[in-house]
């Protein structure tokens, strides 16, 4: 014969279950110091400054055209 279960209590469970899932991903997410959210913010600042300062001026004016 096949276990009975109880819905009610599998439901509390099913719901409990994901409710720790995402408990954990805040805890992931949100757990972070200020001194390591300031570090952070600093190296994108910094990954950002170096990106641009690589990119190629596309203006009219540089381009190297001779204006008409």
């Amino acid at each position: 014969m096949a276990d009975l279960i109880n819905l009610r209590q599998a439901r509390k469970a099913r719901d409990r279950k994901a409710k720790d899932a995402e408990a954990e991903a805040n805890r992931v997410r949100h757990g972070q110091t200020k001194a390591e959210r300031k570090r952070q913010e600093a190296d994108r600042i910094q990954a950002r400054r170096l990106l641009d300062g690589h990119a190629l001026d596309r203006t009219e004016d540089s381009a190297g055209d001779p204006e008409i």
